[in-house]
C-alpha cells in the first residue's frame, strides 16, 4: 500500500429536512386541524481515528464527502428521518488542519478518538409545530437549515517511540530491518526511502518482553528546512517520538559535520526536536580499523557531550546493545 501523509478533503454535513404543512381529512371527524410533521435532521461529518490504518491513501482518490440530507416530514404528524452520520476513518496521529494547512484544527493522536467537525444542519418545522389557542389551522411551515460546508487538510503524522534521522545512506533502513520484521528498500545509493518506514522491535524473554516502534524517515541534507532534497516535510513524523536515534557514517571524513547538520535542520524545523531525548550512533564501523573507530568516536563524544554508541548494522555488531539502551531510554 502506498503511503500517503497529506490529503486535501472537501466537506459538507447533511442539510435538514423541510416541514410539511397538512391537514386531517377524515370524514366523520368534524374538527381535523394540522398534523403536518418536523423535517429530520441532516447527518453530521464526523472524524474517527481507527487502529487498523497507517496512510491517508484513501482520500487521495476522493475529496468530496457529503453526509445524506434528512427527510421532509409528512402528514399524520409523521417527522422526517435524520440523515445518517458520515463518518471518516483516518489512521491514528491525524491532524485536521484549516484551509491554510497551518491552523491546526483537532489532532486524532489516539486509537478512538472522535470529534463531530461538522454538525448537520437541522430540520424545519411543520404546521402542527405552530398550532395554539389563537391560531388553530396555521398553513406555514419552514425549511429545513443548510449543512455547513469546509474544506480541510488531514496531515498524518505517525505514532513512534523511536524515530531514525541521519543524512542519506547512513544506514537507517538497514538498522531498522535488522532490529524488526519491517522490510524498507534498501541500496548503496542515496534517498532510498522516499516515505516513512515503520517497524516493531522487541527485547526480552517472553517474562520480561519490551516491545517499542521505530520510525526510519527519508534522509535528511544541508538545506532541507528550506526545502533542499526531500525537504523536511517528514520530520512531523518524528514530532511523537520519545527518543531520537542521531545515525552518523562512519566512512564519512568528517563525523562531526555530519552531526552538525542534522542538528542544524532540526532546530530549523523546530517542533522541539532538538529537546527530545537523543541518541548518538556511529554505523557502518566494520569498514574501519579499531584505531579509526576510537578516533571517530572520541570527536563525536567531545562534541555531543553525549556516550556514542559504536555498530555495524549489516554486520550485527553493536545493535543488541543499541535495543537495550533505547528499551532502558523509552521506559525511563
Amino acid at each position: 500500500m502506498k503511503f500517503l501523509d497529506q490529503a486535501k478533503v472537501i466537506l459538507k454535513s447533511g442539510d435538514g429536512g423541510g416541514g410539511c404543512v397538512s391537514f386531517r381529512r377524515e370524514k366523520f371527524i368534524e374538527f381535523g386541524g394540522p398534523d403536518g410533521g418536523n423535517g429530520g435532521k441532516g447527518g453530521d461529518i464526523i472524524f474517527e481515528a481507527a487502529d487498523n490504518l497507517n496512510t491517508l491513501i484513501d482520500y487521495r482518490y476522493q475529496q468530496h464527502y457529503t453526509a445524506p440530507n434528512g427527510r421532509g416530514g409528512a402528514g399524520r404528524d409523521r417527522s422526517g428521518l435524520n440523515g445518517e452520520d458520515l463518518v471518516l476513518k483516518v489512521p491514528p496521529g491525524t491532524e485536521i488542519l484549516d484551509e491554510d494547512k497551518e491552523t491546526v484544527l483537532y489532532d486524532l493522536s489516539k486509537k478512538g478518538d472522535r470529534v463531530v467537525f461538522l454538525k448537520g444542519g437541522d430540520g424545519g418545522f411543520g404546521n402542527a409545530h405552530y398550532k395554539s389557542s389563537t391560531n388553530q389551522a396555521p398553513r406555514h411551515s419552514t425549511p429545513g437549515y443548510p449543512g455547513l460546508e469546509r474544506i480541510v487538510w488531514l496531515r498524518l503524522k505517525l505514532i513512534a517511540d523511536v524515530g531514525l534521522v541521519g543524512l542519506p545512506n547512513a544506514g537507517k533502513s538497514t538498522l531498522l530491518s535488522v532490529c524488526s520484521a519491517a522490510k524498507p528498500k534498501i541500496a548503496d545509493y542515496p534517498f532510498t526511502t522516499l516515505s516513512p518506514n515503520l517497524g516493531v522491535v522487541s527485547i526480552g524473554d517472553k517474562s520480561d518482553r519490551l516491545s517499542f516502534v521505530m520510525a526510519d524517515i527519508p534522509g535528511l541534507i544541508e538545506g532541507a528546512n528550506e526545502g533542499a532534497g526531500l525537504g523536511d516535510r517528514f520530520l512531523g513524523h518524528i514530532e511523537r517520538c520519545k527518543v531520537l536515534v542521531h545515525l552518523i557514517d562512519a566512512t564519512e571524513k568528517d563525523v562531526v559535520k555530519s552531526y552538525r547538520v542534522i542538528r542544524e535542520e532540526l532546530k530549523g524545523y523546530g517542533g522541539g526536536l532538538t529537546k527530545k531525548k537523543e541518541m548518538v550512533v556511529l554505523n557502518k564501523i566494520d569498514a574501519l580499523t579499531e584505531e579509526e573507530i576510537k578516533k571517530k568516536t572520541e570527536k563525536l563524544r567531545k562534541e555531543t557531550k553525549k556516550k556514542i554508541y559504536a555498530i555495524s548494522a549489516v554486520a550485527g555488531i553493536g545493535v543488541k546493545e543499541l535495543i537495550y539502551a533505547l528499551g532502558t531510554k523509552i521506559a525511563a
